[in-house]
């Protein structure tokens, strides 16, 4: 093997992990952010799913809820709810019709009395989205 070729394999190799690094080192920078994403949007009680609309009248009246993990704390990891102390938010699930396991929605809630939440958040995509729910009232 030529000098040359064994030169040009070796700055391939080197290319690749340089470009493994720049991409780990990205999205470790997105994860991180520490700018608080709002939800964009907005949806009306009404708008909600059926189902949707049950679990909103279940949080108000504290339950009971079907799923174990419904009422339990959720960490907003995902950085796209405003920032609150831990404990802050609560989730509910939002039943999936035709699904048997939890599914994607779920309703996120914010407030120090689970019963009278200060806001609460729709999200039908597992926490990739939320959607500001506009009313409070039942």
């Amino acid at each position: 093997m030529s000098r040359a070729h064994n030169n040009k394999t070796k700055l391939a190799k080197l290319a690749w992990v340089l470009c493994g690094v720049l991409w780990a080192s990205t999205s470790v920078v997105h994860a991180r952010s520490d700018a608080p994403t709002a939800p964009s949007a907005e949806i009306a009680l009404a708008d909600l799913p059926p189902q949707g609309r049950e679990t909103y009248k279940l949080i108000l009246q504290g339950g009971p809820f079907p799923y174990e993990k419904d009422g339990t704390v959720f960490g907003n990891r995902e950085r796209l709810l405003p920032k609150q102390p831990r404990g802050h938010y609560r989730e509910y699930t939002v039943k999936t019709p035709g699904v048997r396991h939890r599914g994607a929605r779920r309703i996120v809630c914010g407030g120090q009395h689970p019963r009278q939440p200060e806001a609460c958040y729709y999200t039908s995509d597992h926490y990739a989205s939320f959607r500001r729910v506009a009313s409070n009232a039942p």
